[in-house]
């Protein structure tokens, strides 16, 4: 009995996965892929602007570094 059981969730298993995997693969071809400009643009504007903030924070860091070297 137990054999039979194990069997047959290790098919309800198998049958889960590879529906799991189908709908994977028809949801894959419905991706909107951007194209290679797009992605290099993008990624040009992220770095510029993780670069602009860095330098605000660190520039505000010297500042209050500046400040807080006048109290005595």
């Amino acid at each position: 009995m137990t054999a039979e059981k194990n069997k047959q969730q290790n098919n309800d298993f198998k049958q889960a996965a590879i529906t799991y995997f189908k709908g994977v693969k028809a949801e894959w071809s419905k991706v909107s892929w951007p194209t290679r400009k797009q992605v290099v643009v993008e990624t040009g504007i992220v770095l510029a602007v993780v670069i602009f903030f860095t330098l605000v924070v660190y520039f505000i860091d010297i500042i209050f570094k500046a400040l807080l070297g006048l109290i005595k």
